[in-house]
């Protein structure tokens, strides 16, 4: 099965985007509850009553890696609720030629699961966000909460 994949290429430095990787609330939702930086720690994303996930910091290496685990979920818009249980969400940060790249991938996150369409252009939606917060320092994070 093929999993979200999305990557993209800056000219930051991978510390750069790794930090802002790590500021979870610059670019998916401003109220993440919980923190998101390093190994071990839990948060929160709620999308109003449609969408809850929370996630634990399974790896973080500073300007290289970041992995999280998605612990529980609750997706209100089809049948399976659960969809996103179990699923690793990763940040792999590589440098060539003075650029750096980022391959963010959602394991478990495949075109058979219902919420897959939704879900892609959602993650679309906030890698840009992401890259926003990389280049200009002002992303678009989730005005709900």
């Amino acid at each position: 099965m093929q999993n979200l994949s999305i990557s993209f290429t800056v000219t930051e430095s991978p510390q750069q985007v790794f930090d802002s990787i790590i500021n979870v609330r610059g670019w998916w939702s401003n109220a993440l509850e919980g923190e998101s930086r390093q190994q071990g720690d839990e948060f929160i994303y709620r999308h109003g009553d449609i969408h809850y996930s929370k996630h634990r910091v399974t790896e973080s290496i500073p300007g290289k890696k970041m992995v999280w685990l998605t612990t529980g979920s609750s997706i209100n818009f089809v049948d399976d609720k659960t969809e996103w249980n179990n699923t690793t969400i990763v940040f792999e940060i590589t440098e060539q030629n003075n650029k750096t790249t980022v391959q963010f991938t959602h394991i478990g996150l495949t075109p058979v699961l219902a919420c897959y369409d939704a879900c892609s252009r959602g993650w679309n939606y906030y890698i840009e966000s992401l890259t926003k917060l990389i280049v200009t320092g002002t992303g678009t994070p989730d005005p709900l909460s």
